[in-house]
């Protein structure tokens, strides 16, 4: 798992897109085939729940979405690319979590870094579930900046006031019974 927080330091600290995009296509293929290690399903909750920094970004239809709006929902935020392959195995369980849940006042918000929608359309088109929640792009990475996200991926759950209560870095089993109890109590 560590390799991967490794490409992903060296790729978003790259000011040249292109070639972070080149060198992502090129260090991971390196890893898909080695055998993984099984999703986790655990998130760590932090000691003080700390305000979740707003923003406003775009999905693929150019549609903008803004973090403050979902104030009364509890939400999932999830930063990922599609070359990162926990982020690739884990997007399945998100959308059952999300299927699950989104009548209750659960929301995912999956934050792509570095792509363009047109290749993220063909990843989740090739999805067994294709993703129904929103799918925004940080492209400059300004964004995972503000959460301090160090690898990908990296997931925040936050409460209905907009505060960070969960984190989990690496890829999980989102709608693993445990992870549906701590939303459940959130919600």
């Amino acid at each position: 798992m560590q390799r991967y927080y490794l490409i992903w330091n060296v790729l978003r600290h790259l000011n040249n897109l292109p070639v972070a995009l080149a060198l992502g296509c090129f260090l991971m293929p390196h890893y898909v085939g080695a055998e993984q290690p099984p999703l986790s399903y655990s998130m760590t909750a932090l000691p003080v729940p700390q305000a979740a920094a707003d923003f406003t970004l775009a999905d693929m239809d150019d549609e903008t979405y803004t973090l403050s709006h979902y104030r009364g929902k509890v939400v999932m935020l999830n930063f990922w690319a599609t070359w990162c392959p926990p982020c690739r195995r884990e997007m399945p369980s998100l959308e059952r979590l999300y299927n699950k849940l989104k009548d209750q006042g659960f929301v995912v918000i999956a934050v792509n870094q570095f792509e363009d929608p047109d290749l993220v359309f063909e990843f989740t088109g090739r999805l067994s579930l294709v993703p129904t929640f929103p799918i925004l792009f940080d492209r400059d990475s300004r964004v995972a900046e503000k959460f301090e996200v160090k690898g990908l991926p990296t997931t925040y759950l936050l409460d209905k006031e907009g505060r960070i209560r969960y984190r989990a870095i690496g890829g999980r089993e989102f709608d693993h019974i445990e992870i549906e109890g701590m939303i459940k109590e959130l919600l």
